[in-house]
């Protein structure tokens, strides 16, 4: 076989083993992630730690588990939804350890974009570098389908498959490359809706 033209890491991510935290340990991932809800800058006044979380599939790359969430928050000016992730580190016999959360938040919310089909936030968690200049960021993005019937979720780059999990619970975890860089015009990752027939029911940018 040829030498790939294109040789980008695909499917770097473990799959999901635990799925939505719960019980004590979803309680500790509250803590973290409440204390950083609360240092987020240019917070909306009035709006305070959420006290319901939802949390989506973990994912793990890197020698760390990432957990996202979300949650919804009033204040003065209405409602906004914090989004963001704790990652940790998970040793095979004992606790989670060195627990690091991250916060944001938005006043653009789905059920005021009735267009929409997959509400989806992301984050970068690291940095990929092939040969000659060629990299792309290591990207962590979490939904849910807005659509009837998703059964799983693909991250493609140019309709090449770089990720895929089932979606559980209504919600779903990717990490896969964005952002190719190095072999001409960039290359964005495209997020994808499938049923349990493999039929596509929605597919969206990042970037729309």
């Amino acid at each position: 076989m040829a030498p790939n033209p294109r040789p980008i890491p695909r499917f770097i991510a473990d799959s999901s083993q635990e799925g939505i935290a719960y019980g004590r340990f979803a309680e500790q991932l509250a803590e973290s992630f409440r204390s950083a809800c609360r240092e987020v800058e240019e917070l909306p006044s009035g709006v305070s730690a959420p006290s319901e979380i939802s949390w989506f599939p973990e994912r793990s790359w890197g020698g760390r588990t990432w957990v996202p969430a979300t949650a919804r928050a009033e204040g003065d000016a209405g409602e906004i939804e914090l989004f963001g992730h704790v990652s940790y580190l998970r040793p095979e016999d004992g606790d989670p350890q060195e627990l690091h959360a991250k916060a944001d938040f938005t006043d653009v919310l789905a059920e005021d974009n009735p267009d929409w089909k997959i509400d989806l936030n992301d984050d970068v968690i690291g940095r990929w570098r092939g040969e000659a200049g060629m990299a792309g960021d290591v990207t962590l993005v979490w939904g849910r389908p807005l659509v009837p019937g998703a059964a799983a979720a693909t991250a493609e780059l140019e309709a090449e498959t770089v990720d895929q999990e089932p979606v559980s619970d209504d919600r779903f975890t990717l990490i896969a490359l964005d952002a190719l860089a190095g072999y001409g015009d960039e290359i964005y990752m495209t997020v994808k809706l499938w049923s349990k027939r493999a039929a596509e029911l929605a597919a969206e940018s990042l970037y729309d």
